[in-house]
């Protein structure tokens, strides 16, 4: 049964058509393109929900294929528990941007109950399902008459109900199925699945190459033509390779036990062992010509799975990237969405969640669809928002104790140098950018940190870019072949000197540079943008496509996002210090009385001429206080004219640097 793009028909929308995962499996197969996927299980608190979505980000950077959450029909899988299987998948793919699979069990279930499970599943945004008959209680079994008995029931009622939607998968047994009469028995159920449906295979666990290629052999000579992608466990400690060889109903080879005894104990020298062989099984599958892709049990750990692909060289250094912001994992949003507001490159999980229930998306013309209301952010608990970090190694990040604002500017002039601060710790986060700094920002790091340090606390920031190609490493995104060009963007907080001083100097840098500042509370809102109108700050031009615009700054969106970053404070920074103390509540401060700024320059062939706008705003203040208008506390904010100069000529350097690599 041949299966390519799905169509989903939703009632009073155009039908939306992407590439399936079977499609895309298959066309890896065929171009000869090894690729892995990775498999995780629910954790069982919420803390655990939010590391593991930690890890699922880290271990997105490899370019794994798809991943796949385990059923636990213990833990209510198909309910909205944080725990459930269900929220988490649904979680990995609308706010982790990975192709998800859902396990799916269906022994004693009735039809009722399995379908409200698979709607619930498709209305998550997931249209992959691993289907599995689940554990059988052999000493209890009765047949289900009116229900489900086995995973072929299953294919058969999603592909009738369902047609093409799902991509479904079904397990396979190198060593035969542990409840089968036969091996050639389970062979035969095998092919019942696949004949039902089935796009492709997983296997269960296997210790040596020979079984999986013996197996596979076995398959094609029955007539199982689909994809058969072979489950690698790699060994990570004694408990972990007995509880699973038991529940599998497997015996661990001498081999691997002569080993295993001496050192048991050891987690560390079984972890090793455990990468060595399981990369050496691995060559020898891929060598073989058979294999192509490998799917790893990962237990939830990363460190072994990793070292294991690095080793097969199948783990990216850099993955390529369909547009410049991170796409959903929802099929529907990924085939609709194209633009987003610039001011979330650092939230997306934010900014998905602010609009999961959007009708439609932006595509094509921002202004088309500036109309839907974006929800509110008050849930910063939920596990997929809330900060990963626990409260003290924040404090030791962000300051124990801060004395005064400009200890806070250290902290962003820390986390854009990556200096250690006073406690010897490197600051990796701000509330505002929790995954690090990002490759654009980082080309901008020298005259950031200068102004980082003197209060201009910026939070998004990218330079000016003209035509470098689409596989660039930095600012690369898109098909090959295409160019890319942006514009010149900064956003931060300043203070009232500074903001009363930029706004004095702005309108003679106008129409060049568009700029928004703002308060928290809204009242005092200045622009020089139509505010009707979105600007294009990045777009890309590529052979035989309508050119792509897919950031923007928005002044209807910029309102929204305003509410955001300066809730971020207090949210995110002011609740790590206790009620009542003097670093509450100098972060309480700067929220009530900063000023949110974002500058665009238009003139992006030409060099960035946004520090020329800084320098120009600090020389003000500087006059300002020449003429006895304002105290002498701005002296510790603007030193004198020779820093403005050596901030001039580090820009400068720094443009001419970016000429050279046609930046």
């Amino acid at each position: 049964m041949a299966r390519g793009n799905r169509v989903n028909e939703v009632k009073g929308k155009e039908p939306v058509n992407w590439e399936s995962l079977a499609s895309r499996i298959k066309k890896r197969i065929a171009d000869n393109d090894p690729f892995f996927s990775l498999e995780f299980f629910p954790p069982r608190t919420e803390q655990g929900a939010a590391n593991l979505i930690g890890r699922f980000d880290r271990m997105s950077q490899g370019g794994p294929l798809f991943i796949d959450i385990t059923w636990h029909p213990a833990g209510d899988p198909g309910g909205d528990k944080i725990t459930s299987s269900t929220k988490i998948a649904g979680t990995v793919s609308n706010y982790c941007g990975l192709e998800t699979m859902l396990h799916m069990t269906c022994c004693k279930q009735s039809p009722e109950t399995v379908n409200r499970h698979v709607e619930k599943t498709k209305s998550l945004g997931i249209c992959n399902i691993l289907a599995l008959r689940g554990d059988a209680d052999e000493d209890n079994w009765t047949f289900n008459e009116n229900g489900f008995n086995y995973a072929v029931d299953l294919v058969k009622f999603i592909r009738k109900e369902y047609k093409d939607y799902f991509t479904i998968c079904v397990a396979g047994y190198p060593n035969g199925h542990p409840d089968c009469s036969s091996y050639q028995e389970d062979l035969r159920h095998l092919k019942e699945k696949v004949d039902a449906g089935a796009d492709f295979i997983i296997t269960q666990l296997f210790f040596t190459a020979e079984e999986f290629l013996n197996f596979f052999a076995d398959c094609r000579k029955i007539g199982i033509t689909c994809p058969i992608i072979p489950g690698i466990f790699p060994i990570q400690t004694n408990r972990s390779l007995v509880q699973l060889t038991k529940l599998s109903k497997l015996t661990i080879p001498d081999e691997i036990q002569k080993v295993i005894e001496p050192i048991k104990d050891n987690d560390a020298a079984i972890r090793n062992f455990g990468i060595d062989y399981a990369t050496d099984l691995c060559r020898k599958l891929l060598d073989s010509g058979k294999v192509h892709g490998l799917h790893m049990y990962t237990l939830n750990l990363e460190t072994a799975t990793v070292q294991i692909l690095k080793n097969l060289g199948l783990w990216s250094k850099t993955v390529p990237r369909p547009l410049p912001f991170q796409t959903s994992g929802n099929a529907e949003r990924r085939a609709n969405e194209e633009i987003r507001p610039i001011f979330w490159t650092d939230r997306p999980k934010s900014y998905i969640h602010r609009t999961i229930d959007w009708d439609e998306f932006p595509n094509g013309r921002w202004g088309d669809s500036a109309s839907p209301a974006f929800g509110d952010l008050k849930d910063y608990h939920l596990f997929y928002l809330r900060s990963r970090t626990v409260k003290s190694k924040l404090r030791d990040q962000w300051g124990r104790e801060l004395f005064s604002e400009q200890d806070v500017w250290k902290v962003f002039q820390n986390f854009i140098t990556g200096h250690r601060n006073e406690n010897g710790v490197k600051v990796k986060e701000t509330p505002w950018c929790e995954d690090g700094l990002s490759a654009e920002t980082n080309v901008l790091s020298e005259p950031l940190s200068k102004y980082n340090a003197i209060g201009v606390l910026t939070i998004n920031s990218q330079p000016n870019v003209n035509g470098v190609p689409s596989t660039h490493p930095i600012f690369g995104w898109g098909d090959k072949g295409g160019y890319i060009f942006q514009k010149a963007y900064l956003e931060f907080f300043i203070n009232k000197r500074y903001a009363s001083a930029l706004k004095t100097i702005l309108p003679k840098y106008h129409p060049r540079v568009y700029y928004h500042m703002i308060d928290a509370c809204g009242e005092t809102d200045h622009t020089n943008a139509d505010r009707n109108y979105p600007n294009a700050v990045t777009w890309g031009v590529f052979a035989g496509k309508e050119v792509l615009q897919p950031t923007v700054v928005d002044p209807i969106s910029f309102i929204v996002w305003k509410d955001e970053a300066f809730a971020l404070w207090t949210e995110k920074w002011a609740k790590i210090y206790e009620e009542g103390s003097a670093s509450k509540q100098i972060i309480q401060d700067i929220a009530e009385n900063y000023y949110l700024v974002n500058l665009v320059d238009n003139e992006f062939p030409n060099d960035n001429i946004l520090w020329t706008v800084l320098d120009d705003m600090l020389a003000t203040v500087a006059d300002i206080k020449c003429n006895g208008s304002v105290t002498n506390g701005v002296a510790a904010q603007v030193e004198n004219s020779k820093e403005l100069v050596q901030l001039n000529g580090d820009c400068c350097k720094l443009n001419e640097a970016t000429t050279k690599n046609g930046i």
